[in-house]
């Protein structure tokens, strides 16, 4: 059985939570988020921390109630703090830049790849030569910074026998060996 939701949520100096007809906003220094939270889920706000307690023990009830703690934990940090994931990408000529919000992508196609971001969504790329060119995103939200770093993964996917394409930074990719010779 998960203790998660039992635990208190941590509330920095900068961030500031409030909760109204069911809806958590949290306001820090990088912005704002809002979260709707189910009915049977109740906080409670006592100095600098934040307590989640459920109406009931039902199953539906204690899987959100530990849901819930990780979504508002996960808010305070990406506004206090911001959430970041990188990107590599390995191959030969591949490329990336970053003109505003439209990220162009130059990944081994006949043709470049053109992206727009989100607005909520800071992005850093840098192609240098001789090293692996990279992508940085930032936001508060850490559920959009991870569909956009999944969105732009997708878009050549490591494969296993050289291992070019696009990667987590640190991923590990399994390889195979391939054809071997006929002898």
């Amino acid at each position: 059985m998960s203790r998660i939701g039992s635990y208190p949520v941590h509330i920095p100096e900068k961030v500031e939570v409030s909760y109204k007809d069911n809806v958590v906003t949290v306001k820090g220094p990088l912005g704002e988020l809002t979260q709707e939270i189910a009915p049977s889920i109740t906080l409670e706000q006592e100095e600098n921390q934040l307590i989640l307690n459920r109406a009931t023990d039902s199953q539906d009830d204690r899987a959100r109630h530990g849901l819930y703690r990780s979504l508002i934990k996960n808010m305070i940090e990406g506004v206090e703090k911001g959430h970041t994931i990188e990107l590599e990408l390995e191959g030969v000529g591949f490329k990336a830049e970053a003109n505003g919000q439209l990220i162009e992508l130059g990944l081994g196609f006949s043709h470049n790849i053109y992206m727009q971001l989100p607005e909520e969504v800071k992005v850093e790329a840098k192609t240098e030569r001789g090293k692996t060119p990279y992508i940085k995103l930032t936001s508060a939200d850490k559920q959009l910074v991870g569909q956009v770093g999944a969105k732009i993964r997708s878009m050549r996917p490591p494969e296993p026998f050289k291992g070019k394409g696009i990667r987590y930074k640190g991923e590990i990719i399994r390889r195979k060996a391939g054809k071997s010779a006929a002898e």
